[in-house]
């Protein structure tokens, strides 16, 4: 699943074909995503100025003057830039085509991201109004950390995943983060020290820039908005590293199961 760093590296890569453009025309094709594409869509911001790109959490938020286009990537889903008319594949849902002559393609094969028009404050939205501070931001500090955990017995690697914590923290950057701050993910959240809570704010910001800086993390369908993959998994310190040495001991990289998701750690460098 697209995390923050694969979010936020289409959004860069989306921006300048995308800002103060005219929408020309909106093509569904298949409106049948997690939640149905509005039927009056094209009607809302055809002939349209996108004003702004940008992004809460895993959510893309196109501005326009009368509203917010919200999309989601859901499992599976991609952005591309086209600057040609190029015939949709399978799974190509829709198309925004710009007067500018170029065209944003969406595709998703297994169709659980969404398309929503929003035409209010966006932060009152259903999907964004509850969500926790952006982890990037000044907001997210070692005292918003404390706040969210409090007493707390969940695991930490559990809550820094909890989007009402902090948002975009997804499975591997929570792996990645925890072995930057040599914390044990089963640890409980109201163990932390305070000097625990400082590191583990920096490694979770120091993570996710690594993030944007490789393009994000390619599994198995995520790529950027020119076609490529993300290439931060080649240089992981745990994840997806099960039984190789650690980069930093050379203990084996163990794994256990958290909410069944896989965990990755070091039980020496991690305590």
């Amino acid at each position: 699943m697209p995390e923050l760093p694969e979010v936020e590296t289409t959004r860069r890569g989306i921006h300048d074909h995308l800002l103060n453009a005219k929408v020309s025309e909106l093509i569904v094709r298949n409106g049948r995503l997690r939640w149905p594409v509005p039927a009056d869509l094209a009607s809302l911001i055809g002939g349209q100025t996108i004003n702004s790109i940008g992004r809460r959490a895993k959510y893309l938020l196109l501005g326009f003057k009368h509203g917010t286009l919200i999309i989601h990537l859901g499992m599976s889903g991609s952005l591309r830039i086209l600057t040609e008319a190029y015939p949709a594949e399978k799974h190509d849902h829709i198309d925004l085509i710009l007067d500018n002559g170029k065209r944003l393609r969406y595709h998703d094969p297994r169709r659980f991201g969404s398309w929503l028009w929003c035409d209010t404050p966006i932060d009152e939205h259903s999907l964004l109004k509850s969500l926790g501070p952006e982890p990037l931001s000044d907001a997210f500090d070692a005292l918003a950390l404390q706040q969210k955990i409090g007493q707390r017995r969940t695991a930490i690697k559990q809550l820094i995943m909890d989007n009402h914590v902090v948002v975009g923290v997804g499975n591997i950057y929570a792996s990645e983060s925890l072995f930057r701050a040599k914390i044990h993910p089963t640890r409980p959240g109201q163990s932390l020290s305070a000097e625990e809570r400082l590191r583990l704010v920096a490694a979770i910001k120091e993570t996710l820039h690594a993030a944007i800086a490789a393009g994000g993390s390619t599994l198995k369908d995520y790529v950027d908005s020119e076609g490529n993959h993300g290439y931060f998994m080649l240089n992981s310190y745990v994840y997806g590293r099960t039984g190789e040495p650690c980069r930093v001991c050379g203990n084996l990289i163990n794994t256990l199961r958290q909410g069944q998701r896989a965990t990755f750690y070091c039980n020496n460098c991690q305590l």
